[in-house]
C-alpha cells in the first residue's frame, strides 16, 4: 500500500471529505517532489495526516488557503477565508473601475483576502485594514508583500468603536464582520469553534452587534457617493439592510454566494445635495 492509499484509507475512517483531494494537498504541502520523498517528508504526512483526524482544518495544518485568484497564509488568529465571502470581492470590483485611485477600507481585516484580493485587482487602488487583532494583523502584512501590495496598504490595530482609530474618507468600505449568535458557537463544526478565533465569530446575542456598531460609525468615513459591502449571515440581509437605510444609506443590492445564500448586502451613501 502506498503512503497516499494509506492516507486516503485513514480520512475515509475518520469521515473527512474528499479524503483523495485532502490526500493529495497534504503530501504536494509536505514533499513538493511526491512520490519521492524522505523520511522526514513521510514522517510530517503523517504527522498532518493526524492533525486532520484530530478534524484541524487543512488549511490551518499546511499554513495556507486559496481565496478568490489568490493564496492566503492562515493561521489559528485569522478567520479561514471561505467560498462564500468571494461574492463580496466580485460586487465590490464591479463598482470599482480599473485605473481610479480608489481608497479602500476593510473592518476586521483578519488575513486581509478582501482588501488584498481588491487591491491585487485594482493597482491604483490603495486601503486600510483594521483588525483589533495585533497577531492576525501580522498575518494580514505577510499577505500584502506575498501579493506584492505592501507599500498600497496601511495596517491599523485599533478598535474600529476608538475615536479617530483612522483618518479621512473613503470611496468603498468592506466588511466581514461576526455574525453568529452567541448561543449558537457551541453548535458549530468542530474545525469551526475550535480552529477559528472566536472573535471573528461571535456576533452577539442575535448576531447582529457589529452591523450595529458599524453603523454609528460609517457616515463620517464615507465619501458621498459611496460604497459599503458588508457579508452576513444566513437570513440576515434584510435586518443588517434595515439597520442601515436607517442611517440614510440606500440599498442597492442583495447578492446571493453559489449557494443561493443571501450573503452580501451593497449599499450607496447619497450625494449631498
Amino acid at each position: 500500500m502506498t503512503l497516499r492509499e494509506e492516507i486516503i484509507g485513514e480520512l475515509i475512517k475518520g469521515k473527512i471529505s474528499s479524503p483523495r483531494l485532502e490526500a493529495d494537498i497534504i503530501l504536494k504541502a509536505v514533499a513538493p517532489d511526491y512520490p519521492q520523498m524522505t523520511s522526514q517528508e513521510e514522517q510530517k504526512a503523517r504527522e498532518y495526516l493526524h492533525r486532520r483526524l484530530a478534524h484541524e482544518p487543512l488549511d490551518k495544518i499546511i499554513g495556507q488557503k486559496e481565496f478568490y485568484k489568490f493564496v492566503f497564509k492562515v493561521n489559528q488568529n485569522v478567520l479561514s477565508p471561505r467560498p462564500d465571502t468571494e461574492i463580496l470581492v466580485e460586487k465590490a470590483l464591479e463598482l470599482l473601475p480599473q485605473n481610479n485611485p480608489f481608497r479602500i477600507l476593510d473592518l476586521g481585516t483578519g488575513s486581509g483576502c478582501i482588501l488584498l484580493s481588491l487591491l491585487k485587482e485594482r493597482e491604483q487602488a490603495n486601503g486600510v485594514g483594521v483588525d483589533v487583532s495585533e497577531k492576525a494583523l501580522e498575518v494580514a502584512q505577510e499577505n500584502a508583500e506575498n501579493l506584492g501590495v505592501k507599500a498600497r496598504t496601511t495596517f491599523v490595530n485599533k478598535s474600529w468603536q476608538e475615536k479617530g482609530f483612522v483618518t479621512g474618507l473613503f470611496d468603498m468600505i468592506v466588511s466581514n464582520p461576526p455574525y453568529i449568535p452567541s448561543a449558537e458557537i457551541k453548535t458549530l463544526d468542530e474545525e469551526v469553534k475550535t480552529y477559528d478565533p472566536k472573535s471573528a465569530l461571535d456576533g452577539g446575542k442575535d448576531g447582529l452587534k457589529c452591523y450595529r456598531d458599524i453603523a454609528e460609525i460609517i457616515s463620517p468615513l464615507l465619501q458621498d457617493g459611496g460604497y459599503i459591502l458588508l457579508e452576513v449571515g444566513y437570513n440576515q440581509a434584510r435586518d443588517v439592510a434595515d439597520i442601515f437605510t436607517k442611517k440614510q444609506l440606500k440599498l442597492i443590492e442583495i447578492a446571493q454566494d453559489l449557494s443561493g445564500i443571501e450573503r452580501c448586502v451593497i449599499l450607496k451613501k447619497s450625494v449631498a445635495k
